[in-house]
């Protein structure tokens, strides 16, 4: 290969990182890595210098948004911290991002039931599609596989909207949708019970907050104009912080 081109390079694992890393010609410039700390949902951090990748000053900061509304991409960005550091000391600075275009506000909203959070998120979808986003160009996010019942019902019986995206968080990453609704957002959930209950130690319980954090980032940012996050009560913490601002 005269030059590797690698997107997505904050899931790399330690072995896929010393494989292009061994394929990659010996030579500067050979090696291209783009990526965005802010959305690593499926990699523990790990030093990229120990296994000879060193990119301290050499890396760059992008700061022009073309897929998300500046109104998604605000609400969004309240999720993380604003100068994220990689284990090398490498900083992803998010302050001075802008989005090229506008949109609506996102609706952060909690319900008292799951019906009335069910109810909410299909009238989103019903608003969409009379505005004349298709079904296809719509998602409907939430944590667990067991919750997939709970966001099918928001679509259930409604004409039209038979292909609306259904899915975990998980699955989002890289899709792309002109609405979104990230639904199931209730404390338990978000940050999951179940990776708190499995922290070992108060360092492994950060890590698991902070993913948990980014993961819902992540679903967010599938919007690229319209965008919901809901939950019942009580509802999980971050949607606190995405309408703190």
């Amino acid at each position: 290969f005269d030059h590797i081109v690698i997107d997505e390079a904050q899931d790399l694992g330690p072995s896929e990182l010393r494989f292009f890393a061994a394929i990659a010609p010996d030579r500067n410039d050979a090696l291209f890595l783009a990526g965005d700390l802010g959305q690593r949902i499926f990699q523990h951090p790990y030093s990229w210098k120990s296994l000879g990748v060193d990119v301290r000053g050499r890396s760059y900061t992008l700061k022009v948004c073309y897929r998300t509304s500046q109104q998604i991409r605000q609400s969004a960005d309240r999720l993380l911290p604003s100068v994220l550091r990689d284990v090398d000391g490498i900083e992803d600075e998010r302050r001075g991002t802008i989005s090229v275009f506008d949109g609506p506000e996102p609706v952060v909203s909690v319900s008292p039931t799951q019906a009335e959070e069910i109810a909410k998120v299909r009238e989103f979808v019903e608003l969409a599609m009379h505005d004349g986003i298709v079904s296809a160009e719509i998602g409907i996010f939430v944590r667990t596989p067991a919750l997939i019942d709970r966001a099918k019902a928001c679509v259930a019986g409604l004409a039209g909207a038979e292909n609306v995206t259904i899915n975990i968080m998980h699955m989002a990453k890289g899709l792309e949708f002109r609405a979104v609704a990230v639904m199931a957002c209730d404390e338990g959930i978000l940050p999951l019970d179940a990776r708190i209950e499995d922290a070992a130690d108060d360092a492994e319980m950060d890590d698991v907050y902070e993913t948990e954090r980014r993961l819902l980032y992540v679903a967010c940012t599938r919007a690229r104009d319209r965008l919901m996050v809901s939950g019942i009560e009580p509802a999980s913490e971050y949607l606190t912080d995405m309408i703190a601002g």
